[in-house]
């Protein structure tokens, strides 16, 4: 099914004018008239491109320094007329029928939100002609072609002939448009709520009656978590800052899937925590090695060996600009899905370019993470929390045990404790020198990751004597430390808090090991 209008009079309102000189010229082949407000008009007139102004149309002029430009009877009618019962009041009121609005607004939703505007300089930002030409046009979507992109130009008159445009279109059209108009009513509307001082109640309360979640696509995934899954990636636009998976460029490697996404980011986050050179590579969500050394070489070689056969097909992440040793070194030691790093000089890029797949993410500079809300996707409903975006804080550490650590068991606590975050519950974690020697992660009892972090550590041949272990939760009972002990443990860290706290204090006494509470738990699932 078609319209039958034939297409003669366009209305464009560009805030951003980066093709409107080949949409006027597309057209005007066509041999459309175009109608433009003042700013738009200036600009076609300046390239000898044929314009009405819309003021010269109305014969009324713009007014209230711009507030008042379209939003005129002769203008909203020409939109809003059923071709088919209007033609009378069209004819008695000399109104022309405006077959095609192109409009865009003033992107409020790039404004930068880190510099501090006056608020009527931003109120004068605010668009309600654009709005209402569009949203006119897209209520009366049968006979008007509304677009609000120019990627829908050009699908729809690449593809027009004989000026008819089919009813389907149409409709496609008028969906996008009132997305646009939302998500930009949305925008102001954050604005407003981010300036309210009277609702200080609303304003301190991170978990509001209503929840609302605005992203965008940013590209398509390879596949989801399973090759039968479809997926995409979404980002936050109007809150994106450099130093995250969601804002890296890839350059260089085969499109992403939905796992390298989420394991990069875990990977990522993880090596944020460190100002040391450091590399942390991840497997299926979980940290498999991890180290902070003087030199990215000597991390990356240390979080390799920590446990090679996990590292196989990983995700590696880097704090510091990859150099052309560490470039080396990956290619001839392992298989590698995907490395981040917030830079990469040319030569090791084309050090990494010689395996043609693996994909290169590149972040920029880290920024500290300030993200309140943490969320997750359950059946017909969501849950939010506050974001596990805590700092270790060695004044707050209880030193519980009669013998204290020593400035090295400190220093490996620390890094430990940076990991164990990263890890799933329950978590028990193994580090010597400021490198992960073995990782016990996603099991449904803490001995039983205490178990496998000693057969994981004892099968790769580590010496365990001396290392210090991180879990992520209080221990239950004091078996935990048993098996930690007989391993040769000399230093826990982890949060206290347990009805048993004082039987394991013992417990760690009667082994001559150093315990650290925290009194901070970090349960990851």
């Amino acid at each position: 099914m078609s319209s039958n209008n034939r297409l003669k009079n366009a209305l464009i309102s560009l805030s951003d004018k980066e093709h409107l000189l080949e949409i006027s010229k597309v057209l005007l082949k066509k041999k459309i008239n175009l109608l433009a407000t003042g700013g738009t008009a200036k600009y076609l007139k300046n390239y000898n491109i044929p314009v009405i102004e819309i003021s010269e149309y109305t014969n009324f002029p713009e007014i209230l320094n711009g507030r008042v430009k379209t939003i005129h009877p002769k203008i909203i009618a020409g939109i809003l007329s059923r071709r088919d019962q209007d033609q009378k009041t069209m004819q008695l009121y000399n109104i022309l029928p405006i077959d095609i609005v192109i409009v865009n607004f003033y992107p409020f939703d790039k404004i930068n939100t880190q510099k501090t505007y006056p608020i009527q300089e931003i109120i004068e930002k605010i668009d309600i002609g654009g709005p209402t030409l569009v949203r006119s046009a897209a209520k009366n979507y049968r006979d008007v072609i509304v677009i609000v992109n120019f990627f829908d130009f050009k699908l729809i008159f690449d593809s027009m002939t004989n000026h008819y445009i089919s009813i389907e279109k149409r409709l496609y059209l008028a969906k996008q448009a009132f997305l646009y108009t939302s998500s930009y009513e949305k925008s102001i509307a954050q604005y407003f709520t981010n300036e309210d001082k009277f609702d200080t109640k609303h304003k301190k309360n991170l978990f509001p009656n209503q929840f609302q979640l605005q992203f965008v696509k940013k590209q398509n995934l390879r596949y989801g978590e399973n090759y039968h899954q479809k997926s995409a990636l979404y980002i936050e636009e109007n809150n994106l800052n450099p130093g995250t998976i969601s804002s890296a460029y890839q350059i260089h490697g085969k499109k992403l899937s939905y796992n390298n996404i989420s394991d990069a980011d875990i990977a990522l986050e993880c090596v944020k925590q460190f100002s040391q050179p450091a590399c942390v590579i991840v497997k299926h969500g979980n940290p498999c090695g991890a180290s902070e050394k003087r030199s990215l070489l000597k991390a990356y070689i240390s979080a390799y060996k920590s446990d090679p056969i996990s590292a196989f097909g990983g995700v590696i992440a880097f704090n510091y600009i990859i150099d052309t040793e560490t470039a080396e070194e990956i290619i001839q030691r392992q298989f590698v899905e995907v490395i981040i790093a917030p830079e990469i000089n040319h030569l090791s890029l084309n050090i990494l370019k010689k395996k043609k797949n693996i994909r290169i993410l590149i972040t920029g500079q880290f920024q500290k993470n300030n993200e309140q809300i943490d969320f997750k996707k359950i059946t017909n409903g969501l849950l939010l929390q506050e974001n596990d975006n805590s700092t270790i804080d060695i004044k707050k550490f209880n030193f519980v045990t009669t013998r204290l650590p020593t400035k090295k068991e400190l220093k490996d606590a620390i890094f430990c404790w940076n990991i164990v975050k990263y890890v799933k519950s329950n978590a028990i974690l193994y580090g010597f020198n400021k490198t992960t020697i073995s990782i016990g992660s996603g099991q449904t009892s803490r001995v039983d990751a205490t178990q496998l972090a000693n057969i994981k550590a004892k099968n790769r041949g580590f010496d365990t004597i001396g290392a210090t272990m991180a879990s992520d939760a209080f221990f239950p009972f004091r078996d935990g430390i048993d098996k930690a002990a007989s391993i040769g443990i000399s230093c826990i860290i982890q949060p206290g808090g347990s009805i048993r706290d004082k039987e394991v204090i013992e417990c760690a006494n009667e082994y001559n090991i150093a315990m650290i509470f925290t009194q901070k738990r970090h349960f990851k699932h």
